[in-house]
């Protein structure tokens, strides 16, 4: 049996043994035989303890090994100190499958295999899918197939494959009373056999998978999990993803800036944007996310959002909040403008986002009108009706559920209600919405991050389809990956040359290791120019006092010389001074899980102060890589600021998709490179230093 269809088999399980089934009320065993039976499950069930000759109407059985059959799925309710000898008996008994339940922790021996190791093995060699150990099981809501050991809710069937590493996300999903609806919810564990991907793979091969969400501590599989990503994308089914131990913590290949500015987490930001992942940062995001996604599955189209308010206070928080979130608003036209100015009241402006709240008289009609003609604009790419819902005990009728009930038949585009604080929504207003369709967001923000990651995913999905930047001749690839692959050190003037052998634009550099020589390379550099030490070993010059800028003739290129040589040695490299401009920084970062990265950020000095950068997975094109620029705070320093030029962000762009072809190529010889800085100017860019750390 392969590895997709042991999973298959696992999660559509129609013979099941319950290892340490139980008929004691409230224990674990029981718990596991109550969760199978209790939404229908029509398979067979095969309580296994020696102890009992029946339990809860089936026949009980002393041991794996006496059943009448191979089971799909053995749940092994077992504590740590039977797990591995329960598991090697589901195997030797030709079980498919397996959940494992038990936190699989026990103090191992310098030296010795570890217990998830050798559970592992056991799985490994007779090709069984397991989920767990430390889990919570899975619910496959599609099948009826509940293998959990746990009370989780009956769960009516839903767009959403939902898997979590933490067991708790997984029950709190679960158990959440927004209507959110699932077809598989999978407490994946410590994943000793089956992983994230596995399961991802399984959930995009079923029809009623609308989008997937993701809770993830670290990805176990990184090839199989970029393959699920990739299938997601095509099948053009949304993945959200939380991922959980962000912070930066130190770094071991920090020799370069590049691989400390970019953390723990650029592997992932990285991985993410190359496959159009949806990424959250908490729960709240999250369901808001996920809601309006699949509540009717509509996609955006072009242009922003618009909005509509009952109160010109909310109304400026909600262009506030947005602001932070990211979100655009639509730029209404003057035949929506001019609609609008037929409905409100005097004083009310006809923009967007619109306080439609006057007088009060025919409020109604009001705000139906003015959300038909939001809806209607062409720069309109999803519409928040943006009110609290609350509700008056004393009234039957909520007058914003009647409004969005008369103008959701009007709707084409994503529509949602969005208020701005969970704690003031009322429940059934909120459920009758959404049994009409209507998504109700549960807060300013995370409402308006949701519509940002809707627009966003729009956004990949009409990016072109990625190829290969230009690589150099074959013969001169060769030669950089053979002088790579020799370990020897890099100087200055060899990265130099490996970037604009890729087509990065560099400044042109001499060598120097006499003041004779110096003095002559600046001569024919032409003044003014740069005097930087070559010392094998120094890595980041500034830092040693080896830069000398701005030399501006031969006598100052002899007081530099002589600086340098007495404190780092004779060895310089001579470069004319690059014309002013916006400093830059772009890298190649390697990340053992998910390989070469291309870094792009602030440069200079600010380099790891500010920590504003952005990153890729190569091969870039672009397209990607003007959103890779564009994601950068320091962006609008390109555009000029204060009187400075505007700089040629073209070629910028075109400077970040050749480093992503040398990444592409080269990466897996290349531990780290730095380019810092990229001075772009009016003129174009160039590359003024770089350090290569082979690897």
């Amino acid at each position: 049996m392969d590895r997709t269809q042991a999973v298959r088999t696992m999660l559509e399980a129609r013979s099941v043994a319950v290892v340490g089934a139980s008929p004691k009320k409230d224990s674990f065993g029981e718990m596991m035989m109550l969760e199978l039976t209790r939404s229908g499950y029509d398979g067979v069930v095969y309580p296994v303890n020696p102890k009992y000759d029946e339990i809860l109407g089936f026949k009980s059985y002393p041991s794996l090994a006496e059943l009448p059959e191979p089971v799909d799925i053995a749940m092994l309710g077992v504590g740590n100190r039977l797990i591995e000898s329960q598991l090697q008996l589901a195997a030797d008994s030709h079980a498919k499958s397996a959940a494992i339940f038990a936190s699989c922790y026990e103090a191992t021996p310098p030296g010795q295999p570890s217990l998830v190791e050798r559970l592992s093995a056991i799985a490994d060699r007779a090709g069984m899918a397991v989920v767990g150990g430390n889990c919570m099981g899975f619910l496959n809501v599609d099948t009826k197939l509940r293998v959990c050991g746990f009370v989780e809710p009956d769960l009516p069937p839903g767009p959403i494959a939902f898997i979590s590493h933490s067991g708790s996300v997984f029950s709190a999903v679960a158990w959440n009373d927004r209507g959110l609806h699932f077809n598989l919810i999978v407490s994946a564990g410590q994943e000793i056999a089956t992983t994230t991907a596995d399961y991802m793979d399984y959930a995009l091969d079923q029809a009623s998978t609308k989008a997937i969400g993701l809770f993830i501590e670290t990805i176990r599989d990184p090839d199989a999990f970029k393959a699920a990503l990739r299938k997601a994308a095509e099948r053009d089914i949304p993945v959200v993803a939380l991922k959980v131990g962000r912070e930066e913590r130190a770094r071991e290949m920090v020799a370069a800036h590049s691989g400390a500015l970019a953390g723990e987490d650029g592997a992932y930001e990285a991985l993410f944007n190359a496959f159009g992942v949806l990424r959250v940062e908490n729960l709240e995001r999250m369901c808001d996310t996920l809601e309006l996604l699949t509540r009717n599955n509509r996609r955006a189209g072009p242009g922003g959002l618009a909005s509509i308010h009952d109160s010109g206070g909310e109304r400026a928080m909600i262009i506030d909040a947005a602001a932070e979130a990211g979100v655009r608003f639509a730029e209404i036209n003057a035949v929506t403008r001019d609609k609008l100015e037929e409905q409100l009241d005097e004083g009310l402006p006809p923009v967007n986002p619109l306080d439609a709240w006057g007088t009060g008289n025919e409020a109604d009609r009001v705000f139906i009108e003015s959300l038909k003609a939001l809806h209607d604009d062409p720069d309109t790419a999803g519409v928040a009706f943006a009110v609290d819902l609350t509700h008056d005990e004393g009234n039957d009728e909520d007058s914003f559920v009647s409004i969005a009930e008369a103008v959701w038949p009007h709707t084409t585009k994503p529509f949602a209600m969005l208020s701005n604080m969970s704690s003031t929504i009322h429940a059934p207003d909120a459920k009758i919405l959404r049994g009409m369709g209507i998504p109700v967001l549960e807060g300013t923000n995370t409402g308006l991050r949701a519509f940002r990651l809707l627009f966003e995913y729009r956004d990949f999905h009409a990016l072109p389809p990625l190829g290969v930047p230009p690589l150099p001749p074959d013969e001169i690839r060769e030669r950089w990956r053979s002088r790579l692959r020799s370990g020897e050190a890099f100087g200055e003037l060899e990265g130099l040359e490996l970037l604009r052998d890729y087509g990065v634009p560099v400044v042109r550099s001499a060598a120097a290791d006499t003041a004779e020589d110096a003095v002559a390379a600046a001569a024919e550099a032409g003044y003014p120019v740069a005097l930087k030490t070559a010392a094998p070993g120094i890595q980041h010059k500034s830092d040693a006092g080896g830069v000398k800028l701005g030399l501006r003739d031969d006598e100052e290129v002899r007081a530099a010389y002589a600086d340098l040589a007495a404190r780092l040695g004779p060895q310089v490299v001579v470069a004319p001074m690059a014309p002013p401009g916006v400093e830059l920084a772009l890298g190649i970062v390697r990340d053992a899980q998910f390989g070469s990265l291309v870094l792009v950020a602030a440069g200079g000095i600010l380099v790891e102060l500010l920590k504003d950068r952005r990153l890729g997975m190569p091969p870039l094109d672009e397209s990607r890589a003007r959103a890779l620029l564009d994601g950068l705070k320091s962006r609008a320093l390109l555009d000029g600021v204060r009187g400075a030029p505007a700089s040629d962000v073209a070629s910028v762009v075109r400077a970040v998709v050749a480093l992503s072809a040398l990444a592409y190529d080269l990466g897996e010889d290349i531990a780290a490179l730095d380019v810092n800085p990229l001075i772009a100017g009016p003129d174009g860019c160039v590359a003024v230093d770089a350090l290569v750390l082979p690897g």
